[in-house]
């Protein structure tokens, strides 16, 4: 579940239950369901199988989740007190304690120290404090020196001068040093997170350092290479070793086998060194931000965000939930009574391969392996639990994930060799929750196969090379692959595009860079009817004119959209940072048969088809058109100079020019483009009519800028420009309103809810930086700045960079709406009044200070909002409840209109 819904549920949960109809006993059982929390799992605490709780009345105790108390006798702060004291809290792992008499509700969260000291029915307004339920926690904490930035500070500080003792300009930017250098990095991490998690002894690693190394740091370097020797050896291999060494264990896993050199130190780099190891809990480190947040140790351009990281545990979960966990839980769920059942499942769950071709520091691989790990978990509780029941003994469970299952590739060496360490990190961890949940566990050394990362360009690599498919293979691919447009791509990039698509049809010259790992998943499971893919992609690819070749990159095996999140943003790295609008596509082959399901952060949408618009309707491409679909008057582009700034006046400018003479005021008129109409800038421009031309030109001051213009018409290359010279008093495009004109910025920001469209006078030029349509009734402003409209504009349009753009080809005569009956007509009349009334009451503000979205005025927001009714009560009479509902309506009449007018042709 998203914020919002986990909001909602809880906020009508408090009123339920203060209101009588849910009864108490039942509200912590609800309340960890609005979380996200597995309704087996939840009925099976509730009926007091997983309640460790001795009063199982007024108490419920589970492990690792919460300590809840209902008392209505006590003073609940001391009540809080005893029980956060009690030994349970530290023996299970608790994660909440919570008391409540449902008047007042107190909780503690026993990691980050914070707690809760409300009202009972001021729950649902504190209901984020209880997120980490749903998994998302903030890796990020208020307090002073958090683990995470402190450890990445250090560690930068370290790295500094390593480099500057051990590199010179002629090494500094050698590609063999520095992946010795990243590997040297890599296996120091493994060393201070080993000495800190029982890996190895407590501080094992920084003390040998500190005492059997001189303190200038001029045998550290031997010294480590012997100890990297030395912890790839078995205890057969260390005959004659002293205990300071001997007394390491042999790690193994591949991470000490390679033999690289050392870098040097000096006597800062050491002490630096020993602090790193000394100074820092290395076992508070979260893996899940590790990789992203130590990259920019080594990658300096990055330091500015050092500890401004959230763990994007959220966002990776709505690609892995519908990629593959919900169906693994779902068998769960429905075999919940069969030991066979689950112990296939589990065998399953032994076979799968995660693959992520684009892998990065591993966030996604980490996440899914944890995932995988609990899931796995939930069934061998089961087993026990279903072992119990029918023999009375205990079933001694093992786990069957191994990191060989999960597979990566990496262009970054660096990200490469972090996700290998941070994949290890994250199986001790599992190690540790696996021993805490049944008592005993695999030991996490000697290291197994750290999973199958290579380093590489994923655009050039062959996946199968690196992760094997077969026919009956479940293979996932998933990941959040660059993107990159056509402008921003350098050389390479390019290359990799022409390379990739070399052997299709598809044109990639404009394509975004993801196109290439969409092709390349797509190819990679065509014969696999138990394999998919899911990546999250900027939702421009999704949009625009690239949907036409995304339409053919997805089914270009046959392969179909089996579900899809439309747009969120995306805002695990920097805090500061908006994020980026992203989409999330999960794609299969036409082997495989799987519900259709299109999630929002509002709701979930069961689909009969999901199209490449990512909307619930048939696989319809929409097409540039030279006239419009509608019964809508023709659009323009505005009127284009092409003057070389000569026809152009700023208002000092104008102003000179009517202290020649007022009679020029005839010829001059104000130029509104975007930029002027939106942030109410000026400018003017010389409008000459050939009936003027002969005593305007009279006039030096415009004579000389008529012979600019003229000037750059004749240098130009293009031949029609040429032609313009003859004329070279006038723009180009001479269109002009008799009565009346709307104007539609052509790139708008996308943060707006409406695009700022606007009804002008005849005394206005508009340039070619808008549209415009000349002498329109007042209804096609009402249909233009609606909602539904708008819509139609961010999917159908496209995006210069993120923002929206407006073109009469693509949106203006594509939109498809109803032929209107007159009374309709003169309702719309109206509400283009309305708003236009509306703004005039802030003609202090321009419509870029309006139409943001979080300081547009009521009474505008209201104004439209009544407008948006009333189109959309053109198309029906019952409201649409979604925007998706919208475009799935508007597809649909599309479509319809094409054939209709194709079949009257």
């Amino acid at each position: 579940m998203n914020i919002v819904q986990i909001e909602e549920v809880v906020k009508n949960l408090v009123t339920s239950t203060a209101s009588g109809e849910f009864i108490q006993s039942d509200f912590i059982f609800e309340l960890l369901l609005a979380y996200g929390h597995r309704k087996q799992s939840v009925t099976r605490l509730k009926t007091g199988e997983r309640n460790l709780a001795r009063d199982e009345v007024d108490t419920v105790l589970w492990k690792r989740n919460l300590y809840f108390k209902v008392d209505k006798n006590s003073e609940l702060h001391g009540v809080i007190d005893d029980m956060q004291k009690e030994k349970v809290v530290n023996r299970h792992k608790i994660r909440f304690v919570i008391v409540t008499d449902f008047e007042t509700f107190l909780a503690i969260d026993t990691k980050t120290g914070d707690s809760l000291d409300i009202e009972f029915k001021d729950l649902a307004k504190k209901f984020d404090f209880f997120l980490p339920w749903a998994g998302m926690e903030k890796a990020v904490y208020q307090g002073e020196n958090p683990a995470d930035v402190k450890a990445a500070e250090k560690l930068a500080k370290l790295f500094d001068e390593i480099k500057a003792d051990s590199f010179d300009s002629s090494t500094a930017n050698d590609p063999a040093k520095l992946h010795e250098l990243n590997v040297f990095l890599s296996r120091l991490l493994f060393c201070f997170f080993a000495e800190d998690t029982n890996i190895f002894a407590d501080n094992q690693f920084s003390d040998a350092i500190a005492s059997h190394t001189n303190e200038d740091g001029s045998d550290l370097a031997n010294y480590l290479k012997r100890l990297f020797t030395v912890l790839n050896q078995s205890e057969a291999e260390r005959p004659g070793l002293p205990d300071y060494l001997s007394d390491f264990p042999y790690v193994n896993g591949g991470l000490f086998k390679d033999d690289i050199q050392v870098p040097t130190f000096s006597h800062k780099s050491r002490k630096i060194l020993i602090e790193c190891g000394v100074e820092l809990d290395w076992s508070d480190i979260n893996p899940d931000i590790f990789g992203s947040m130590f990259q920019a140790v080594v990658h300096t351009e990055q330091r500015s965000n050092m500890g401004q990281h959230y763990t994007s545990v959220p966002n990776i979960m709505k690609v892995i939930e519908p990629l593959f966990l919900n169906d693994l839980y779902e068998e769960l769920d429905k075999h919940q009574d069969s030991q066979k059942k689950l112990l296939e499942l589990q065998e399953r769950i032994g076979k799968i391969k995660i693959f992520d071709p684009a892998c990065g520091s591993g966030n996604f691989l980490i996440i899914a392996y944890k995932e995988l790990r609990k899931l796995e978990m939930e069934v061998l509780k089961r087993l026990q639990e279903l072992e119990y029941e029918k023999s009375g003994q205990a079933f001694q469970p093992f786990s069957v994930i191994k990191l060989s299952q999960f597979y990566g590739i990496e262009i970054d060496d660096f990200a490469h060799e972090v996700a290998i360490l941070s994949l290890w990190l994250t199986e001790h961890q599992m190690n540790v929750a696996f021993k805490d949940e049944f008592g005993e566990s695999l030991p996490t050394l000697p290291l197994k196969n750290g999973g199958n990362i290579v380093s590489g360009n994923a655009t050039r690599r062959d996946w199968n090379e690196v992760c094997s498919i077969l026919h009956e293979s479940e293979n996932y691919i998933l990941g959040n692959p660059p993107y990159l447009g056509s402008k921003l791509q350098s050389k390479e990039q390019k290359s990799d595009l022409l390379e990739c698509f070399k052997d299709s049809s598809i044109k990639p010259k404009t394509l975004d860079y993801i196109f290439c790992w969409f092709f390349k998943a797509n190819k990679y499971i065509k014969d696999s009817n138990n394999s998919a893919f899911a990546f999250v992609s900027t939702n421009s690819a999704f949009q625009g004119e690239q949907v036409s070749s995304m339409a053919r990159t997805l089914s270009y095996n046959g392969n179909h959209i089996f579900f899809a999140h439309s747009s969120f943003k995306w805002t695990n790295n920097a805090r500061k940072n908006a994020g980026v609008t992203c989409v999330i596509v999960g794609s299969e082959s036409s082997l495989r048969k799987s519900k259709k399901t299109i999630y929002s952060d509002l709701n979930i949408l069961k689909a009969s088809n999901i199209n490449t618009y990512l909307i619930d309707s048939r696989d319809i491409l929409v097409t540039k058109r030279n006239k419009p679909l509608s019964n809508f008057p023709r659009m323009n582009f505005g009127n284009m100079p092409n003057d070389g700034g000569g026809l152009i006046l700023s208002p000092d400018e104008k102003e000179d020019l009517l202290r020649v003479s007022s009679e020029l005021s005839k010829v001059i008129k104000p130029l509104v483009g975007a930029s002027e109409f939106i942030r109410g800038s000026k400018r003017f421009c010389l409008w000459i009519e050939d009936k003027d031309a002969e005593w305007v030109l009279k006039f030096p001051q415009i004579l000389q800028k008529v012979e600019k213009t003229k000037l750059h018409r004749l240098n130009s290359k293009d031949a029609s420009c040429n032609a313009l010279a003859t004329r070279s008093h006038q723009f180009r495009d001479m269109n002009v309103a008799s009565a009346s004109q709307i104007i539609v910025p052509r790139v708008t920001s996308e943060n707006r809810v409406y695009i700022p469209i606007g009804y002008l006078g005849n005394d206005s030029i508009i340039s070619d930086s808008a549209m415009a349509v000349y002498d329109p009734e007042p209804w096609l402003f009402s249909v233009l700045t609606s909602r539904i409209h708008m819509k139609w504009v961010e999917i159908v349009g496209g995006k210069l960079e993120t923002r929206l753009r407006y073109s009469a080809t693509v949106i203006y005569n594509t939109f498809p709406f109803p032929n209107l009956s007159v009374t309709q007509k003169e309702a719309l009349n109206n509400s283009a009044l309305n708003i236009l009334s509306v703004r005039e009451n802030y003609s202090d503000k321009t419509l870029a200070q309006l139409y943001d979205e979080e300081k547009m005025p009521n009474e505008l927001r209201n104004t439209h909002e009544e407008n948006d009714k009333l189109v959309e009560s053109c198309y029906r009479k019952s409201p649409f409840e979604s925007d998706e509902e919208r475009l799935e309506y508007l597809f649909n009449l599309y479509e319809k209109m094409i054939a209709e007018e194709q079949a009257n042709a």
